[in-house]
């Protein structure tokens, strides 16, 4: 599996390559109007005199160049938008998307059961095959974007909109909010996560299971400090208790790559100093911090997260 890719320049999937096109069409274009204006720049700085055919140079320079390729452009970028995946979720896998302030729940149906299969901030897909995001929005005005999968889709409150992803071939694929919303916003990244189409099968019926059980001493401290910390006032872990979803759902956390929306890499380390003061990361975040928790408990606790994969 490839590394991580965040860049309309590099694309993985159909539409990112048609949105690559347009930006490197525009760039040579803008480049060629840049060196043909300076151009004439320097030639009207030579001579202090009026230039012979200065009309006719404004009028072709100033009017009609300017019609003839603008117009040249809106044709071809307008066929080229037609060839863009359509919007649809008919033969494709669909995925709910719900942005939130700062972070990203992400629902999947799980084809055994029925029931939803709910994580955060990462969106696992099978390479090669179509997926439908569903998206809305929690709170106020968000945008995904993948750059190397797609074009951004903005997420408004109280209305659904859809986008349409396809990598094609196995990677990860960062995304990002690409609208303004609140002081953490541009620590609100997510990632797309293309694996084979058996690997992501294999990977959606682990994420079906309860939480793994705390089969030692150290991970059953950590489990009785999550309830006896109030947790899952917040936070879900199936098997373990339900909370309200304010919070991301935590029972698979562990296999994830990065906690906080992809602020620090999943660590028992990181686990910790996120519990104890996640403002130190990501100020304004709704967490409150726990540091009243002494050293041992907050290191079985981490732990305890740890090891749900």
């Amino acid at each position: 599996m490839s590394g991580t890719l965040h860049s309309v320049l590099h694309p993985a999937g159909w539409d990112a390559a048609i949105i690559s096109q347009f930006a490197w069409v525009l760039f040579a274009a803008g480049a060629v109007i840049f060196v043909a204006v300076m151009a004439l720049l320097a030639l009207s700085l030579r001579s202090q005199a009026r230039p012979a055919g200065a009309l006719l140079w404004i009028g072709g320079g100033g009017i009609a160049f300017p019609v003839v390729v603008l117009t040249a452009l809106l044709a071809w970028s307008t066929w080229r938008s037609t060839q863009l995946a359509p919007q649809s979720s008919r033969d494709a896998l669909t995925i709910s998307v719900t942005a939130k302030m700062w972070w990203w729940e992400v629902r999947y149906r799980d084809p055994a059961s029925g029931v939803d299969i709910v994580t955060a901030n990462e969106i696992h897909i099978p390479a090669g095959q179509a997926v439908y995001l569903g998206l809305n929005s929690a709170d106020v005005i968000h945008s995904l974007w993948v750059p190397s999968l797609a074009g951004k889709r903005d997420m408004v409150p109280g209305r659904v909109t859809g986008l349409t992803l396809r990598a094609d071939k196995p990677g990860i694929y960062r995304g990002q909010c690409a609208e303004y919303c609140g002081a953490q916003h541009a620590k609100m990244a997510l990632h797309v996560v293309a694996s084979p189409p058996d690997e992501f099968k294999a990977w959606l019926a682990r994420q079906a299971l309860p939480a793994a059980p705390a089969n030692t001493p150290l991970l059953e401290r950590g489990r009785a400090a999550f309830l006896q910390q109030r947790c899952q006032a917040c936070h879900t872990i199936r098997g373990v208790s339900e909370g309200t979803r304010l919070g991301p759902d935590l029972t698979h956390v562990g296999s994830r790559m990065h906690i906080g929306a992809g602020t620090l890499r999943t660590h028992r380390d990181t686990l910790g100093g996120w519990i104890a003061d996640p403002q130190a990361a990501k100020p304004g975040v709704f967490m409150p911090g726990s540091q009243d928790l002494d050293r041992d408990t907050l290191r079985a606790l981490a732990t305890y997260l740890e090891h749900l994969k």
